[in-house]
């Protein structure tokens, strides 16, 4: 994909048009992976504006006070992707961080964007002294094996972890890590 910047998410202040955009373009992501069978915390029914709802109850806050790091991938002024890296552990934990929500809109997808996003996540979290990154996937799912590729290892698969997108039924979860 042409022109794709990967930069950290530095959210202005309410009401900003920029903030309010990006708000839409990462609501209009979340709403497309769910609504096309990603398991990311999500069951459907699920609406747009629930979808919003997350990043302005949820992320934005967290970024804000810093024990949540986040990175897009933008064309232009859209938004196309976004990774996290989640800060926030106990202090005998201090060294590690928790990978989460790596999306691409599916209309971005197979262009190398979510590999772009997480090698520049593995280097914030260098930066930071983190040498421990875990993370969780649906096992099976067509993310697992971009993890392998980039040496994340399985620790193992936990069944009946997480909900099903469709709600009817529960689905396994792999456990993978990565030492920096």
């Amino acid at each position: 994909m042409a022109d794709v910047v990967i930069e950290e998410w530095r959210p202005g202040q309410p009401g900003s048009p920029q903030l309010e955009s990006d708000l839409d373009d990462l609501g209009g992501i979340l709403h497309a992976v769910v609504q096309g069978g990603a398991s990311v915390g999500f069951v459907l029914p699920f609406s747009p504006a629930e979808a919003r709802s997350y990043w302005t109850a949820k992320v934005l806050r967290s970024v804000r006070n810093g024990s949540r790091r986040m990175l897009v991938a933008r064309v232009g002024e859209e938004v196309i992707g976004t990774v996290h890296l989640n800060l926030d552990t106990m202090p005998n934990q201090s060294h590690r961080a928790e990978v989460s929500k790596l999306l691409v809109h599916p209309k971005a997808r197979r262009q190398g964007v979510a590999r772009a996003m997480m090698r520049e996540l593995e280097a914030m979290a260098r930066e930071l002294g983190r040498t421990l990154l875990t993370l969780d996937t649906r096992s099976g799912d067509s993310a697992e094996p971009l993890y392998l590729s980039m040496g994340y290892v399985l620790a193992g698969a936990v069944p009946r972890y997480a909900q099903a997108p469709g709600g009817a039924e529960y689905e396994a979860t792999s456990i993978l890590y990565k030492l920096l």
